[in-house]
């Protein structure tokens, strides 16, 4: 199956009376990642705001906002579903507070892992009826020191041999206000993450080491450099926004890398990493602005970048379209923005692009890319139709746009087909078949 519709629960439209065809309501899809067996999960956001709605009793006309994670079988057919961000009607208390920026993970026994900005982690079962496990950590001016929170990581990415790839979070930098993802770490091999097990990561990278802000209370035990966790001036060097501004030749430049922001790390391998790091933004236009998908090995050492990229002719600034995803098992990357799909060996080397000013690749921008597959393909969601595309990746690059161009050629016979079997409105796709778990 090559497409899949992003469904909703009907149960959940049923109790709020949804009616997509009125406005106020929005579906919006976060993530997808999948299994080595073909099961795909979805991490979507359904959410409604109308003003008169303050204060109601009715669930047909309260406000609402849910994040959901849904399993799809191997056939592209929902499975299972988990609800969670909010209190259902009639439910107690979610376990797992509504977050932006969340994206899941699969660990290596099965467990998916949710993981969101500063730095809170949660393991649900496989089947999405169970939270086994949760590391929190809340959003805050300053750290407050709370001894309820134990968080984790902000992002999560699984290397082959099972390390976890992860971005986290810290308090007391220069120039910014709460907790900013800030350190590039991973865990060493043989360590796993689960119930009463919380391995240490090791740090390789760090954004901005302008610390002098930080005290000893800023640190975490688990995120550690050399002996010590990361805090102050134990931490790798130099870092991310000194290398790159070194390696571009924009040190102290209004346009370089100084107060940057770096998005989730992907792994290309065991041992090499791909980390988006993307200068300040304005108010005004940001393309032509720095941006760079930074290669970091399992030592630290910056190997240079995933290059043939020009600042503004393929600037991810427009639509900020920043995720990088990666291969780790046949070593390769991939980005898509408003102008282009991109695709890099290990080495750094744009292998393939396709720009979307060229009449077959038209389509991808309405595409926003998620994720790559242990199989490795590459998976895309279509930002208005909610229907998710794999695109398979043939074993050599050069042949990636026609793979692609067929892909898409083939997009409508096969929304065609779901459409009759769903009959969508206004593009909300309604399952009743899948289990419903309310976390």
């Amino acid at each position: 199956m090559t497409l899949l519709p992003i469904t909703a629960p009907s149960s959940l439209l049923d109790v709020h009376r949804l009616d997509p065809e009125a406005g106020g309501w929005g579906f919006r899809v976060d993530h997808a990642v999948a299994t080595a067996a073909g099961d795909t999960y979805v991490l979507t956001g359904l959410r409604r705001y109308r003003g008169h709605a303050a204060g109601s009793a009715d669930p047909a006309e309260q406000d609402f906002g849910y994040q959901l994670i849904t399993r799809y079988g191997s056939d592209g057919k929902p499975t299972a579903t988990t609800v969670f961000g909010q209190a259902v009607p009639g439910g107690g208390p979610s376990a797992i507070p509504e977050r932006d920026g969340t994206t899941l993970a699969v660990l290596p026994d099965g467990a998916v892992a949710v993981s969101s900005k500063p730095g809170s982690t949660h393991l649900l079962s496989p089947d999405l009826d169970e939270v086994l496990a949760s590391w929190p950590m809340s959003w805050g001016w300053e750290n407050r020191q709370d001894p309820a929170e134990d968080p984790f990581a902000a992002s999560i990415a699984v290397t082959p041999a099972g390390r976890l790839l992860c971005m986290t979070s810290e308090y007391g930098l220069s120039n910014w206000a709460g907790a900013h993802a800030n350190i590039v770490a991973v865990s060493e091999p043989g360590t796993a993450l689960g119930p009463g097990r919380k391995p240490v990561l090791r740090a390789v990278a760090t954004l901005d080491a302008r610390t002098d802000h930080q005290s000893d209370t800023d640190a975490y035990a688990h995120v550690r450099y050399g002996d010590k966790p990361v805090g102050r001036g134990n931490r790798p060097s130099p870092s991310l926004t000194e290398s790159l501004s070194e390696l571009t030749g924009t040190s102290g430049s209004l346009y370089g890398y100084l107060d940057s922001t770096m998005t989730r790390p992907a792994a290309l391998g065991d041992d090499l990493f791909v980390v988006p790091v993307f200068g300040k933004t304005y108010r005004s236009t940001n393309r032509g602005q720095e941006f760079s998908f930074a290669l970091v090995d399992d030592r630290g050492v910056l190997q240079g970048r995933l290059g043939g990229l020009h600042l503004r002719e393929d600037s991810p600034f427009t639509g900020f379209d920043f995720t990088v995803v990666a291969d780790p098992y046949r070593a390769r990357a991939f980005h898509l923005n408003r102008y282009g799909l991109y695709a890099w060996s290990a080495d750094g080397v744009l292998r393939a692009r396709m720009s979307t000013a060229d009449k077959p690749f038209k389509p991808l921008v309405h595409f926003a890319l998620l994720e790559c597959t242990p199989a490795g393909e590459l998976l895309l969601a279509h930002r208005k139709q909610r229907l998710l595309l794999r695109v398979p990746v043939p074993q050599d690059l050069d042949d990636l746009a026609a793979a692609v161009e067929t892909t898409l050629k083939g997009y409508g016979r096969e929304r065609t087909a779901l459409k009759k079997q769903y009959s969508p409105v206004n593009w909300l796709w309604s399952d009743s078949a899948a289990t419903v778990n309310h976390l």
